[in-house]
């Protein structure tokens, strides 16, 4: 049976995702359809979540679903998913079997499952959520997991809602220091959606170690070049920030260190300083701030920053 997965917004043209922007639009203006009456999403969530689970719990229900949550591991049985496992450890269930199972429950199933860490070579393969879209019947959505494609429409819709339209406007995506090693899936999505509406884009990274995944950077320059707009990847804090309209600011471990972060660690903590701060702001064309969230306030971003008109990262966590 085919379905319609929404696992990345690679898979999806500019107009396609333009079209669920405006059905966006037109929920926050009053809007209230009633597309999920007497239906079900299953919520699967291997990874803690906010605004995530709220968003999808209270949208299920405001379109007339409702919404079934589970903890795999804690709430649910230990799911396997490696094909022809010998499943004689701690998992009690196989995703063939989890997949098929809810897809006669539920008329969508939610994926959320962050990478391991320790190997990128494996992580890139997205192995939990595209297990799932391969044996259920009905569509999966991605809820994070080495991208979040629908982070990547919030944010989209907050910087139309206060720039207008995109094209050419330029964007920075900053890492930032944190004292852990983080997934890079927001920083791959923040790449991919400001690129594929025709936005100038700087990557603003410590060294090339930082460099996202190739297959993310490859398609993002390639949405740019294909609209006549830029791809850049930069080190040097000015000349990232100057003239920019929006900064999106992320932190991410550098994927040459998976498995080895005690010796990425010496790099993230020489570049505390790429915390979004008021100085850097005032190198901008009076850009707009978001991030993701969650946040650590005076780590990543400033409250002189977070408290300001120009950040809109309230909005985005709106538009969720």
């Amino acid at each position: 049976m085919a379905t319609r997965n929404f696992l990345t917004t690679l898979d999806h043209d500019r107009a396609t995702l333009q079209r669920v922007l405006d059905d966006a639009k037109a929920l926050k203006q009053g809007a209230r359809p009633r597309d999920m009456e007497g239906k079900a999403i299953a919520l699967m969530f291997f990874n803690p979540s906010l605004r995530t689970r709220t968003s999808f719990e209270l949208g299920a229900y405001q379109l007339g679903g409702h919404a079934v949550v589970l903890e795999p591991g804690k709430g649910a049985w230990p799911i396997a998913f490696e094909p022809g496992l010998v499943m004689d450890g701690e998992e009690e269930e196989h995703i063939a079997e989890v997949a098929r199972v809810l897809s006669r429950y539920a008329d969508l199933i939610g994926v959320r499952a962050f990478p391991k860490f320790q190997d990128w070579s494996v992580d890139r393969e997205d192995r939990v959520v595209t297990a799932v879209a391969r044996h259920a019947t009905v569509p999966v959505i991605n809820l994070e997991t080495i991208t979040h494609p629908c982070q990547e429409l919030a944010l989209t819709l907050t910087m139309q809602e206060h720039l207008g339209a995109l094209d050419g406007k330029r964007f920075v995506l900053t890492w930032t220091y944190h004292p852990k090693p983080l997934n890079t899936a927001v920083a791959n999505s923040a790449l991919i959606i400001a690129a594929k509406f025709g936005m100038d884009v700087t990557l603003l990274c410590p060294t090339p170690e930082y460099r996202l995944d190739g297959r993310y950077m490859d398609a993002a320059a390639e949405l740019t070049s294909a609209q006549g707009r830029s791809l850049r990847m930069v080190h040097d804090v000015e000349e990232a920030y100057r003239g920019a309209d929006f900064v999106y600011a992320k932190s991410w471990g550098a994927l040459p260190y998976f498995g080895r972060w005690d010796e990425e660690k010496p790099i993230r903590e020489a570049h505390r300083h790429f915390m979004v701060d008021e100085a850097k702001m005032a190198l901008t064309d009076g850009a707009r701030f978001s991030h993701c969230l969650p946040v650590r306030r005076n780590v990543k971003v400033t409250d002189g920053v977070l408290d300001s008109p120009a950040s809109v990262h309230i909005d985005e966590a709106e538009n969720r």
